[in-house]
């Protein structure tokens, strides 16, 4: 019977849900048109004072920001008097479109050794290193691959009968 009755109730569901579906392409906004469209973007941002440049006024296509030289702040005076001291910049001081790289707080760059000098050194660390270990194996005695056996398995030694012996002949093999 309820069977039945979910049968019977299910091209109504189907009918409800087609009729309550919203539309292929929905909306982003439920404000009206004459707040949020283009007209009214337009006339509270107007485009005249920004400039329109060619390509060849403006290579970089940046619209005309001239950029200060690409000099990484690591690099200037840290003792000369900034108005920012971490920052090592001036007030009102054009900042670099490539700040995120320049700035004191991207990664540092280690300018007191050489790409060649540096390859010597960590060359040298690895030769000190396998000659400390070739020194150590040919120095330190192996220890015995096969354990020793004892005559009578050193129980008076060990400790008397209910102390654990040491192998002995006879001995199944570890």
């Amino acid at each position: 019977m309820l069977s039945s009755r979910i049968v019977r109730a299910a091209p109504l569901r189907t009918a409800a849900l087609a009729a309550r579906r919203l539309p292929l392409i929905q909306t982003r906004t439920f404000l009206p048109e004459s707040m949020v469209g283009r007209a009214k973007i337009d006339e509270k941002y107007p485009d005249s004072d920004y400039p329109s440049l060619t390509a060849a006024e403006d290579p970089e296509m940046n619209g005309g920001y001239i950029n200060p030289p690409r000099v990484k702040r690591q690099f200037r005076d840290p003792h000369a008097d900034w108005w920012d001291k971490q920052e090592r910049r001036n007030l009102g001081e054009p900042v670099h479109e490539d700040n995120d790289i320049l700035g004191m707080f991207s990664t540092y760059e280690y300018t007191w050794i050489s790409p060649g000098k540096g390859l010597a050194q960590i060359g040298a660390f690895i030769v000190v290193f396998l000659g400390v270990v070739f020194t150590v194996k040919q120095v330190y005695p192996d220890r015995v691959s096969y354990p020793r056996e004892f005559e009578g398995g050193l129980v008076r030694e060990l400790g008397g009968e209910g102390a654990i012996r040491a192998r002995m002949e006879g001995d199944e093999d570890p």
